[in-house]
């Protein structure tokens, strides 16, 4: 494949990224369950995918971007819970030859960090930071660790590659 090419796939890959983390955060958002002190987004799955092509870091970051945008987030939230996944992102693609287990602990630990101080600054959320982290985490080991290390065994499985 040319160089050419490589960059088109590259591209591509991250558009279907992105794409599918908007259509399950969006499913998420019908479910009332994608924002909010307590959250399970369903494309926090995703989070693994650095593991598997370097396409998925930009991918999720503006997949998330996007996905924050149009479930009616703030522009505090856009950016910084971009941020987290960004970091969890890349934090994934360098373990990407450790185990699968290992994969959505960077995302956890980003989100963890981060969105708390969101939560209480930008939305000015009643409770406190710790408080916040437990259950931003809880939402996190949920969907990136459970469902993520689930899809990544399942891609690991039947040799599926990007």
């Amino acid at each position: 494949m040319n160089n050419r090419n490589r960059k088109t796939a590259f591209i591509t890959k991250s558009a279907m990224i992105a794409s599918l983390y908007v259509i399950l955060t969006g499913i998420s958002a019908l479910l009332g369950i994608h924002s909010g002190v307590i959250q399970f987004r369903l494309s926090e799955m995703f989070a693994v995918l650095p593991a598997f092509t370097p396409a998925a870091i930009p991918g999720l970051f503006i997949g998330c971007f996007i996905s924050n945008i149009v479930t009616g987030g703030i522009i505090w939230d856009a950016v910084f819970g971009s941020i987290a996944t960004l970091l969890g992102a890349l934090g994934t693609y360098y373990l990407r030859k450790k185990s699968v287990y290992l994969y959505p602990l960077p995302t956890v630990i980003a989100n963890m960090a981060i969105v708390p101080f969101v939560l209480r600054y930008a939305y000015g959320a009643e409770g406190s930071i710790p408080f916040f982290m437990l259950t931003v985490g809880i939402g996190e080991v949920v969907t990136a660790g459970i469902l993520g290390v689930f899809l990544a065994k399942t891609l690991k499985k039947y040799k599926i590659e990007f």
